[in-house]
């Protein structure tokens, strides 16, 4: 079992006295504990994960390379695979009932696919960049590389509201892959090992969780250009499942305080 570095606090910054301004939110500092490794096709450049009755779905990017992928959690084996037209970047992926939402990169589509089937079904467009996506019981959230998330109908992908991430009153900026947890949002930072938690009502920052050492150095440096952490799905029993662009390990985690 690899243990993972720990952070620095973060503290809660309180602003002024007296009603003239409010507090901000306290921030837990959290860090990630290594339960189990699996292997994960080094291949992948992954932009969206999620689990889904003991199968992976995954959304892998990069034009002319992007797919989405049905993936055996033990073995990291593909069982099943679509390719996305070479002229679309694959990015975040989210499950609403029985169908995949795929979202792209600059092109403005999401993908629609029976997950039975993995057949094509619809298609929605959007304005803005499409990065991460995560779904809820009634909505769906939606990055696009900014510190602003956007709510969305689940059944037609209309926009219903957006959501000014917060860290202790700060902006937030390059939120990437997504996954809702319950009553939360978990996102990662674009290019580094840091992974937000956030509260959707406020929009506030409540923990930092330090996903670094997963890899130890001898495996990064070993890694092609830009092959970052990317990748949470969330498992049943509260642990969550991280992995990165073209790493070839997953990893099943706990999250433990700094």
């Amino acid at each position: 079992m690899r243990a993972v570095a720990a952070v620095a606090m973060a503290l809660a910054a309180t602003g002024g006295c007296g009603d003239e301004a409010a507090p901000t939110t306290e921030v837990e500092a959290l860090v990630v504990r290594v339960v189990a490794e699996f292997p994960h096709d080094a291949s992948a450049f992954t932009q969206g994960l999620l689990l889904h009755d003991d199968r992976f779905y995954e959304s892998a990017g990069q034009y002319g390379q992007s797919s989405l992928r049905e993936v055996d959690p033990q073995t990291g084996a593909v069982i099943r695979q679509v390719d996305v037209p070479a002229s679309f970047f694959a990015e975040g992926l989210a499950l609403v009932d029985d169908r995949l939402i795929q979202l792209t990169w600059q092109e403005g589509t999401a993908f629609v696919y029976d997950i039975d089937t993995f057949e094509q079904v619809d298609t929605f467009s959007y304005h803005g960049e499409g990065w991460g996506l995560c779904e809820t019981d009634d909505e769906l959230y939606m990055s696009d590389g900014s510190g602003t998330l956007t709510v969305r109908d689940p059944d037609t992908f209309e926009g219903r509201g957006t959501i000014e991430v917060k860290n202790q009153g700060e902006s937030v900026d390059e939120l990437n892959e997504l996954e809702c947890v319950g009553e939360r949002v978990y996102a990662n930072v674009r290019q580094t090992d840091t992974i937000l938690e956030i509260d959707p009502t406020t929009g506030d920052v409540v923990a930092e969780i330090d996903a670094s050492g997963l890899l130890d150095a001898s495996e990064r440096d070993a890694l092609p250009a830009g092959a970052v952490l990317n990748g949470i799905a969330a498992a049943d029993n509260g642990r969550l499942y991280l992995t990165g662009k073209y790493w070839p390990l997953l990893f099943e985690v706990e999250l433990v305080p700094a």
